[in-house]
């Protein structure tokens, strides 16, 4: 097999915000450290934003980078899935780097999740802006210029509590972020900050920009009339192991018409399950079949809960015209920073539109990576895409 030059296995776009996405296929932490550095020039830019493939060794990303970009802000994750410029990838490591000029931004990681509590999370978060306002002014103009990122260890089962306490007390600044992923493997997740990698943690970024900003959310499914009630589940673990008082798997399988053998991260992508939360309703994704026949949830879930089977709606057409909306509010879309559910990653391959998906995102320049769960303000969803727009427009 050819071996790739680096210039083959490496590519970059420059945006009109001056926001530069740089990408490499080497496949291992020293070769994409080594193909970036070809790409950015640390003299230019304040933030590196970096998600990266499992099979990136973590450690030696952080690492490397911190050794390539001295005194330039590492802040990232590891990703269940990649998205370039180039569309849907994987094996890559994907940076965005936010330049100097028209863009201020603080970071900080929240460690020990395992710990955590609202009050400490929301202290973190309070910090942070404090931060940013010093650097930048309290400045009632300024708040549609500015966002929140979080990473969280998706493996933590600690997102609910930790964006809650976050989104509280940024305290109107947006919020948004992925759960960081380790493929299709549910194993051990890794966050990057300060030239470290970092597990059990969420890394918080918060930025100010001179270009205008939207947060949003999206999805793709509609409620049915079809009700699983909780009825045993271990709500620490996120585990469900009965619903309508039978056996988790072989409820759930017969509300959606198939056997238990056929439960596949491929069949919950087709057929989530929902609840209804102030009139609107939100994804609760089942992330796998246990041995015992329970089932495992991305989400927080309790006894009492009333799930919903869902219907997918088209992705492309609701994705599409969410984007159209956003490209016209911000008077012109730069590029959109994106968090996409792995499960929704999943339903575009089986149901064979991923090229239409891939050419979607290429059209409105998303870059990010799949996840193992959404954030969109205080919330943790599933089965959502959630991001941060930025306009290319500077006020006059």
């Amino acid at each position: 097999m050819r071996r790739l030059r680096p210039d083959e296995r490496t590519k970059a776009r420059m945006h009109a915000t001056g926001v530069l996405t740089a990408w490499s296929s080497a496949g291992t932490a020293e070769g994409a450290v080594a193909d970036l550095v070809g790409r950015i020039d640390p003299a230019l830019y304040s933030q590196l934003l970096v998600f990266f493939a499992p099979c990136i060794d973590a450690d030696a990303l952080a690492r490397g980078l911190a050794a390539a970009f001295p005194g330039l802000p590492v802040a990232g994750c590891s990703t269940a899935g990649e998205i370039t410029p180039d569309g849907i990838a994987a094996d890559t490591v994907v940076a965005l780097a936010l330049p100097r000029a028209g863009f201020r931004v603080v970071t900080d990681v929240i460690p020990d999740l395992r710990n955590l509590t609202v009050e400490s999370g929301a202290a973190a978060a309070r910090r942070l802006r404090t931060c940013l306002e010093r650097r930048c002014g309290d400045r009632p103009e300024a708040a549609g210029h500015r966002f929140g990122l979080i990473f969280i260890d998706g493996m933590s089962y600690k997102e609910e509590m930790c964006v809650s306490a976050v989104a509280m007390a940024l305290d109107g600044i947006p919020l948004v972020g992925g759960s960081a992923g380790d493929g299709l493997s549910f194993g051990s997740t890794a966050q990057l900050h300060g030239g470290q990698a970092w597990r059990d943690a969420a890394v918080l970024v918060l930025v100010e920009t001179e270009y205008p900003v939207e947060v949003f959310r999206n999805d793709n499914f509609s409620p049915t009339d079809r009700k699983l009630v909780v009825t045993r589940c271990d709500p620490e673990l996120r585990i469900v192991h009965e619903l309508n008082a039978e056996p988790a798997a072989q409820e759930y399988a017969a509300a959606v018409g198939a056997s238990t053998r056929d439960l596949t991260p491929m069949r919950f992508a087709s057929h989530p399950v929902v609840v209804r939360i102030g009139g609107n309703y939100y994804c609760r994704s089942i992330q796998r079949v246990n041995a015992d026949g329970s089932l495992s949830f991305f989400c927080a879930i309790d006894d009492g809960v009333v799930l919903t089977v869902a219907r997918p709606r088209d992705l492309i057409r609701s994705a599409e015209a969410e984007l159209d909306r956003i490209d016209r509010a911000l008077g012109g879309l730069d590029l959109v920073i994106g968090f996409d559910c792995v499960l929704r990653r999943l339903d575009a391959t089986r149901r064979r539109i991923r090229p239409r998906v891939e050419e979607l995102y290429r059209r409105h320049n998303v870059t990010g990576f799949f996840t193992y769960g959404e954030q969109y303000g205080g919330m943790h969803l599933n089965q959502t895409f959630t991001g941060v727009a930025i306009g290319r427009s500077r006020p006059q």
